[in-house]
């Protein structure tokens, strides 16, 4: 049976909440064993983290010790915590068969950190899904920035 829009725009809102609550165990009961979570350079977003310089280029381990450190005391980018409001816009099924999903969506994280300015983070993901029992796995999940100097955003430190 073909994967509907309405079903990858509701695993994906379910994800933000879960980042936006800063669930983060529970988001990651949504990737698989060897996701990978990427943000590129904004000047070469299709390019590869082998030989391409990228602000994140997380296997599955990196991004568990990457939780665990945001969760700890100890992380003074993220203590206390930023808070985050995810908006994501133009789903997209990009391609699909009976294991995978790929897809494309337009995002605005909204990043508030104690009196510090609001950040704006605006960009494109762009996912691989793994079709898991009724709902789906992330395989890749790769966060696209827009904005061409990355200096005034201050630090990505949480999970975009």
């Amino acid at each position: 049976m073909p994967v509907t829009r309405q079903q990858v725009e509701d695993f994906l809102y379910a994800e933000a909440g879960l980042l936006d609550a800063w669930k983060l165990d529970e988001w990651l009961t949504l990737l698989t064993d060897d996701a990978v979570y990427r943000v590129p350079s904004n000047d070469k977003p299709a390019s590869d983290p082998k030989d391409t310089l990228f602000t994140i280029a997380d296997d599955i381990n990196r991004i568990r010790a990457r939780v665990t450190r945001l969760k700890k005391t100890t992380a003074h980018a993220e203590f206390p915590r930023s808070r985050t409001r995810r908006l994501i816009t133009n789903v997209r099924i990009l391609e699909e068969n009976a294991q995978t999903v790929k897809i494309e969506a337009n995002f605005i994280v909204y990043r508030f950190r104690r009196n510090e300015s609001v950040y704006q983070f605006v960009g494109q993901y762009r996912y691989e899904l793994r079709v898991a029992d009724a709902s789906f796995k992330i395989a890749s999940r790769v966060a696209i920035i827009d904005a061409m100097e990355l200096g005034s955003l201050a630090s990505v430190s949480f999970i975009l």
